[in-house]
């Protein structure tokens, strides 16, 4: 036991020793922006994701895309059609090399950018545009180091420039509904919460280079979209790869960095089988396929327990390797009953029959959240339900406005440190490691304010 204390203690020093501001050079933007002029919008990574926003950002009177880096020919080609088809002027186009995001934020004016590139890029572009002054919405992920979300939060601070945290699933309508009947306390007081990303990629993780949903067995340099970099993490990685869809929005029902924190996290992993068997059994692989001998360090099924300065506890799931139905299983329980997105049910004690469960639908109904009731005919349409819209939405106006984004870049650090942190426990054998406090304390008098503004 004193073994495992004094490595837990090691682990939450390590993960304060970040907390040191850095010296910067920050170039201030030479102009500001009229309030009433179009925001000026660069996209770094212009992939199947930031095809998606360019494609909602088309349909605004109060953006213009202005410039787009990404270095893949297929997907610059793909991104003009997105301008022709929509009889609009293309934006100027920097792809070069992978360093060419830099030449756009040196040469353009520009008041917000999108980050929808491979993961790897995701924080080293948002560390650049935030240094460059500009409002910066960044995409989702698993972070790299500890380090890494100091460095966000970091520059962020030293800046003053937001971060809009891109998790889309905070905004799925029936996780807004639960947050507004959580708000109301119908479930009572929070005591456990679950999510996940459970989600078969294994056709998106190898491709045969013709089309995205083309399933082959090829990735890195043969891969296609995703396939090219998305499978290596499979390959060197074991932990939790992809946890903020799970994450995000069971966050905003117990106050994370505001009111409450992640106090430590312990993860377990099992063994590697599924891509192995895809690969195997795939009519375009076999034994005699060369990615048939590549072994995989990405456990099937990683699992996740957070402890929070509150005493609610939280399960993740990870879980893209293996034949299943996509669900981020989210499960949502307090003093008074609970909701479990997986059979869509719901029970609050002194209303539901005892001991049984009610369809969740006409609470869902009942409690919608006034975002989605106002809103619901813009969304028509939009990715992942609709939901993306509301994401691209809170996010342009909170930068025309000028306003802290509701997931920032505490909030970013915070979720995003789950991927390192839960592959130090899985390597200490599931032993507990420690969150930074990356709010430096200040997480006791923050106030939370998503979902609040009827508008965005």
């Amino acid at each position: 036991m004193e073994i495992n204390r004094r490595n837990f203690l090691h682990s939450a020093a390590a993960a304060s020793a970040g907390a040191v501001i850095p010296q910067l050079t920050i170039r201030p933007r030479a102009v500001k922006r009229n309030k009433n002029d179009k925001l000026q919008v660069a996209i770094l990574g212009s992939g199947f994701r930031g095809q998606s926003h360019i494609d909602l950002l088309l349909n605004r009177s109060d953006c213009k895309i202005v410039a787009v880096a990404d270095v893949d020919a297929e997907m610059i080609s793909r991104t003009k059609n997105l301008f022709t088809k929509k009889s609009v002027a293309q934006p100027k186009y920097y792809s070069s090399d992978e360093k060419s995001y830099l030449e756009l934020i040196e040469k353009e004016e520009i008041d917000l950018a999108i980050i929808s590139s491979p993961w790897r890029w995701h924080s080293e572009m948002a560390i650049a545009c935030m240094k460059a002054g500009i409002y910066t919405g960044m995409e989702v992920c698993g972070a790299f180091s500890l380090n890494e979300c100091w460095q966000l939060v970091n520059v962020s601070e030293a800046t003053n420039t937001p971060l809009y945290f891109m998790e889309n699933v905070c905004f799925r309508r029936d996780v807004m509904a639960i947050l507004n009947m959580v708000k109301k306390n119908m479930f009572g007081e929070m005591i456990h919460l679950e999510g996940g990303y459970q989600h078969d990629l294994r056709g998106v993780k190898f491709n045969d280079g013709v089309s995205a949903y083309n399933s082959g067995v090829e990735f890195g340099d043969k891969g296609f979209s995703e396939a090219k970099w998305r499978t290596k993490h499979s390959v060197y990685r074991n932990g939790d790869l992809y946890p903020t869809h799970g994450l995000g929005p069971v966050a905003q029902m117990i106050d994370i960095n505001r009111g409450n924190r992640f106090l430590y996290i312990s993860s377990i992993s099992s063994k590697a089988r599924g891509l192995h068997d895809y690969i195997l059994n795939h009519e375009k692989g076999g034994k005699d396929h060369p990615n048939a001998k590549q072994a995989f360090k990405l456990g099937d099924k990683v699992t996740s327990f957070i402890k929070t300065n509150n005493e609610e506890t939280i399960v993740l799931h990870h879980d893209t390797n293996l034949p299943r139905p996509y669900s981020l299983g989210f499960r949502v329980q307090g003093s008074k009953g609970l909701w479990m997105s997986v059979n869509k049910s719901l029970h609050i004690e002194g209303t539901s029959p005892s001991h049984r469960w009610e369809d969740a639908e006409a609470y869902l109904k009942k409690y919608d959240h006034p975002l989605w009731t106002k809103h619901e005919q813009k969304a028509v349409g939009a990715g992942h339900g609709g939901m993306d819209w509301f994401l691209i939405n809170s996010l342009v106006e909170h930068c025309k406005e000028d306003l802290d984004p509701p997931f920032d870049v505490y909030d970013a650090a915070a979720w995003l440190a789950v991927t390192p942190l839960s592959e130090e426990s899985i390597s200490l054998g599931s032993q507990p490691v420690a969150f930074p406090d990356f709010t430096r304390g200040r997480w006791t008098e923050r106030k939370g304010t998503f979902g609040d503004n009827p508008n965005f």
